[in-house]
């Protein structure tokens, strides 16, 4: 009898933990069936820019009675010329952040009028716009944090293509070194202070940072996805003015930066067997999906496992 009961016991006990270990985890799993947005806010009035680059959507849970919660604020992908807000990737990952408990602010950024998709110095002159466009994106966040039931100390910053060289570059690298960049047309290092903004997190989809020797300057983690076979930002650094989210992942672990990588071994650019941005089809959904997932997994035991 003794022998039963203590097996019982046991028995109940390994029950008890399987079903609190099934239970989803905030920020990890989806945890809310339903989302709220609300459209067309303006981050930033500056009457010299048009309305609609400043703009941005917000994703939150319903029914959500978190005061604090981590946000992201996400930068669309094309080319710094193309692309917005409203592009299918950014809905569906509004809502697979939201339903997870995250607070998600899709932004509008300036797009440039320059060969952005053809001259690197154009390029990189629209990506040091957008930096500023980032700034006043935080800024008015941290204003209104209380509004939008915002943690300030838990602002991550997430991207895709274009996006995420703009998340990159607004965390580890600052103003002289973009200068450099555009002046000289060179991967020069700057020496002032890094533009952290005291951001929590990268989410990097596929983007890529200027110069990795950048990466020394913080500790800022990164997670990232990328086609192995990508064509218009490659996933290494070969030959190429970009170093991509591979580049970044070992430059990354021999600086000790926390940090994650995904690769799609049989894909390209936005994680599609032949790039197309105006056809997108479900298993390339699919595969969005699964980045949203890798990505919340990593924040969760990097940044947010121990507030849940």
């Amino acid at each position: 009898m003794k022998y039963l009961a203590v097996n019982s016991i046991f028995l109940l006990s390994s029950i008890l933990s399987f079903s609190q270990s099934m239970q989803p985890a905030m920020y990890k799993d989806v945890v809310f069936n339903k989302v709220i947005i609300q459209k067309e806010i303006l981050y930033d009035s500056n009457n010299n820019i048009k309305t609609k680059y400043r703009q941005f959507d917000f994703y939150e849970p319903e029914n959500d009675s978190s005061i604090k919660r981590p946000l992201i604020i996400w930068m669309h992908g094309g080319g710094f010329k193309y692309g917005s807000k409203n592009a299918k990737e950014i809905t569906i990952w509004g809502n697979e952040f939201a339903q997870r408990g995250y607070a998600f602010a899709a932004i509008n950024y300036r797009l440039s009028k320059k060969n952005t998709l053809f001259k690197f110095k154009d390029l990189v002159e629209a990506c040091y716009e957008n930096v500023d466009d980032v700034k006043k994106a935080i800024l008015f966040f941290k204003l209104n944090a209380t509004k939008f039931n915002i943690d300030t100390n838990k602002i991550i910053l997430g991207g895709n293509s274009a996006g995420g060289v703009i998340a990159l570059q607004s965390v580890y690298s600052n103003s002289a070194d973009m200068q450099n960049v555009i002046d000289s047309n060179k991967i020069i290092a700057g020496t002032g202070k890094y533009n952290t903004e005291n951001i929590a997190a990268i989410i990097n989809f596929w983007g890529a940072i200027f110069n990795d020797a950048w990466l020394s300057r913080a500790k800022v983690p990164i997670v990232s996805v990328h086609g192995a076979k990508d064509k218009t930002v490659p996933i290494d650094h070969k030959g190429v003015a970009f170093f991509g989210s591979l580049a970044i992942h070992k430059k990354s672990d021999s600086l000790h930066i926390p940090n994650d990588i995904k690769i799609y071994e049989s894909y390209g650019h936005e994680l599609q067997k032949h790039f197309n941005p105006f056809f997108r089809s479900n298993a390339t959904k699919k595969r969005w999906k699964e980045a949203a997932q890798f990505a919340a997994n990593f924040l969760y035991d990097n940044l947010l496992k121990q507030h849940n």
